[in-house]
């Protein structure tokens, strides 16, 4: 089986040995609710306490409050909801607070969708106004500068998630502070964790998400920072919990894991540095340049996290870098995880003013600090292999088939049965319908210890007369189910009733 390299942290992150062995010392040992009065739930507490006193110092929290939560996206509702009822009652008192909202162009969806539904439900009825960016990614202070005196929230990121650039927080602070804007600050730090030094105490910024599972944390546990004195309303009433801050029994599982995470930063003996983060990026540049001739980086590294990279190839799309990729064992993604599903051009890209080709061809590498040489030095290896199959020729095809009305279920092997369904079928043919590029950078294939051939989709047309005189079952395979699918409905179309497609393909099923 080949080995995965897992380059989309920016999406999701595994989870750190020590973490999750704290997640389950606090499910089984230290179950304890922190709430109740008693021994168990005094330990519960204390660690509790103890994560929080550690997240402080992290992040820099100072006098500030941190508030454990589910993840950014509660936190980001908390803080869009806290701003917004603090307009409404500065109004009902008769201050001046502001008309605008300001949003970053590259902000996660998250947040302008939160603004629109907040503003909406409780009818503040500000006007949601675009920050704009420049080439580089970053905020258009001379816009910030005119337009920050209207402002009544003004929302920025620490980081981008697609490009991984690096917000010029000072000089917003400076520009809020030059024009004597009383507007709130919603910071969105969930890329910076772990990866920029954090100071949140000593700048203007009153409101900064965070979530775990972005630096090795499970997912569901997260924390919001609020600064001292900036106005807060729960979203969450019930127990009273956190202090009546975020009703809802604590995940102490998650808040333990999170707790390892962040003793590991203070303890700095197990992610890599910043320098040795920046000498991983560069060689993985290096091996895009010799692999990709013509790639384009979309966001200027100078200015970027140093575990992303987002570029782009012309004349490749961002599908088949996706594919090959793929094939080779290499999770990459298009743009950002919670929209990389629907087709188009990148909104951030876009926002950047990168030619059109370039955003819809996008595609993002992001490591994590845990990243290790051997990953490092294979990843390195592999993006050759990736390289050298796109330069090869391909064979002339046919037309692919397409999807003829719904799909039978009948004719379709569920992932967890692949095996058992290979015993009970010793002659099936099993075929592997990506193309010859993927194919060929994916190694020695096997399923379930069975040979497969490749016969890319575009050629099973062509094939089809061999198979049709045969009495074989066929087993077709891709990368997801979703080509193979398409094959075996051809097949049976053409007479064959013993065409198959494997659900989920070599995604699930190895």
């Amino acid at each position: 089986m080949q080995t995965e390299i897992y380059l989309d942290t920016n999406a999701t992150s595994p989870v750190l040995p020590a973490a999750a062995a704290a997640a389950m010392a606090a499910m089984q040992d230290g179950f304890g609710n922190p709430s109740s009065s008693h021994a168990t739930g005094l330990r519960a507490r204390a660690l509790r306490e103890r994560v929080r006193a550690s997240a402080g110092r992290v992040v820099g929290a100072g006098d500030g409050r941190l508030m454990f939560n589910s993840g950014a996206t509660e936190g980001i509702q908390t803080a869009v909801l806290s701003a917004l009822c603090a307009v409404r009652e500065r109004r009902a008192r008769g201050e001046a607070c502001g008309d605008i909202v300001l949003i970053g162009a590259t902000e996660h969806k998250a947040i302008p969708e939160s603004l629109a539904h907040w503003n909406r439900l409780l009818g503040t009825d500000l006007e949601l106004r675009v920050l704009p960016v420049d080439g580089d990614g970053r905020h258009r202070l001379d816009v910030l500068r005119a337009l920050a005196p209207r402002a009544a929230l003004v929302c920025t990121m620490a980081a981008n998630n697609e490009t991984g650039v690096v917000s010029d927080l000072r000089g917003i602070e400076a520009v809020l502070r030059d024009v004597g804007s009383a507007a709130l600050w919603l910071v969105d730090c969930v890329q910076a964790l772990g990866k920029l030094p954090l100071d949140l105490a000593a700048s203007r910024i009153d409101y900064a998400p965070f979530s775990g599972h972005k630096l090795y944390a499970p997912k569901g546990i997260g924390m919001l920072y609020v600064r001292r004195g900036a106005p807060y309303t729960p979203l969450m009433c019930g127990g009273g919990q956190e202090d009546g801050q975020r009703s809802g029994t604590e995940n102490m599982a998650g808040i333990a894991a999170l707790g390892a995470v962040f003793s590991a930063l203070e303890r700095g003996d197990t992610f890599r540095d910043g320098a040795a983060l920046l000498a991983c990026r560069a060689r993985l540049v290096a091996a895009l340049e010799a692999a990709l001739p013509g790639i384009v980086f979309n966001a200027p590294l100078a200015q970027s996290l140093p575990t992303t990279i987002n570029f782009s190839v012309p004349d490749v799309a961002s599908a088949t870098l996706l594919d090959l990729f793929d094939a080779a064992g290499m999770r990459v993604s298009a743009g950002s995880a919670c929209s990389a599903g629907k087709a188009g051009s990148s909104y951030v890209l876009d926002a950047m003013g990168v030619p059109a080709w370039r955003s819809a061809a996008a595609v993002r590498l992001s490591f994590g600090a845990l990243l290790d040489d051997a990953s490092l030095d294979l990843a390195c290896e592999r993006i050759a292999h990736c390289g050298a199959a796109l330069a090869a020729p391909m064979p002339v095809a046919g037309t692919e088939p397409a999807i003829d009305g719904a799909i039978d279920s009948a004719m379709l092997v569920p992932a967890d049965a692949a095996h058992d369904w290979l015993a009970a079928h010793p002659d099936a043919i099993v075929i592997d319908v990506r193309d010859l590029r993927e194919h060929s950078v994916a190694g020695t294939v096997r399923l379930h210890g069975r040979a497969v051939r490749n016969v890319p989709l575009a050629c099973v047309a062509d094939q089809a007369p061999q198979w049709l005189g045969a009495t074989a079952p066929l087993l077709f395979v891709c990368r997801s189910g979703a080509r193979s699918a398409r094959a075996a409905q051809a097949l049976r179309a053409m007479g064959h009733p013993g065409a198959w497609s494997l659900v989920g393909g070599f995604a699930l099923a190895i």
